[in-house]
């Protein structure tokens, strides 16, 4: 493990060392780049409040799942549980729709790529301020088999037990002018369209985790979710219809044109595409690979 000191983080040979703000979540954008430069393989990002469980196992990026078929919202949770529970970023207006979990899921399981995997925590589940709210209690999840959301499926994945490989690394982008809550949320919209034109989607884990929360302003989460509550579906429906272009060679154009396309709408300040080129820029470094599968 290396921890890089924000001293030491000035001095990196990174556009984006400059130009991301101060104590924010965000920083982590150059311990993605610090670990593509050191030719990292696979890159496994959590949260200081979780720990692994018994399940958890290093993953690799062909793994067997049982694909879900459809377009739209899909909740992912609801194929762990039968109880009323939603991933961060999930639509209010959709979770007590059935269409959500009840979506076309063949029976056996069978052999994916998938570039992004998300696997599940127990405890406290990266869940919304309004479950909290409403609902919060210890929880667990069934150990049931992986699920994968064919190109077309939606779901938010968060950054708390997230497996990235190489095809996807230059989607690990955190964007930083939106709120921190809805960072990763944000990222994860941005993340599955573009990896839909390399024929992919995410998969999610059943929990491998186990989170012992930190101390949160529940009401602070909840002011901090608004944007979130009232844009989630909307920036869905913006990134369906963007028209962008298949290949590994067009991933980080894809990135650039999905960000372009939430600016424009107002959904991320108009700031964040100097942030954005930066990354790009940072990328297409020679120690930093560029998306090649």
């Amino acid at each position: 493990m290396r921890f890089v000191p924000l001293a030491e983080q000035a001095t990196l040979p990174y556009r984006l060392a400059k130009l991301l703000p101060v104590g924010h979540y965000v920083r982590k954008n150059l311990g993605y780049l610090l670990a593509m430069s050191g030719g990292a393989a696979c890159i496994y990002e959590t949260d200081d409040d979780n720990a692994p469980s018994a399940a958890w196992r290093p993953r690799e990026v062909t793994t067997a799942a049982q694909p879900v078929t459809g377009g739209g919202w899909f909740n992912a949770y609801r194929m762990f549980t039968p109880a009323v529970i939603w991933p961060r970023g999930f639509p209010l207006e959709r979770i007590q729709d059935s269409a959500t979990f009840d979506a076309a899921r063949a029976d056996a399981e069978t052999t994916v790529t998938s570039a992004i995997q998300q696997g599940l925590a127990d405890g406290a589940p990266d869940v919304d301020a309004v479950w909290r709210l409403t609902m919060d209690r210890p929880f667990s999840f069934a150990s049931s088999a992986s699920v994968y959301l064919s190109p077309g499926a939606w779901c938010p994945f968060n950054s708390q037990s997230t497996w990235w490989w190489p095809a996807a690394y230059p989607l690990m982008y955190l964007p930083s002018f939106c709120t921190f809550r809805m960072t990763d949320i944000w990222r994860s919209f941005v993340a599955q369209r573009c990896l839909w034109e390399l024929g992919q989607g995410v998969t999610f884990h059943a929990a491998e985790v186990v989170q012992e929360r930190n101390a949160h302003d529940l009401l602070k989460d909840f002011a901090d979710e608004v944007q979130g509550y009232l844009k989630n579906d909307a920036i869905r429906l913006r990134l369906d219809g963007l028209p962008l272009r298949a290949g590994a060679g067009n991933v980080v154009e894809n990135l650039v044109l999905c960000y372009e396309a939430l600016v424009a709408d107002g959904v991320v300040g108009a700031e964040e595409m100097g942030l954005v080129r930066a990354w790009v820029s940072d990328l297409s470094m020679e120690s930093a690979p560029t998306g090649r599968p």
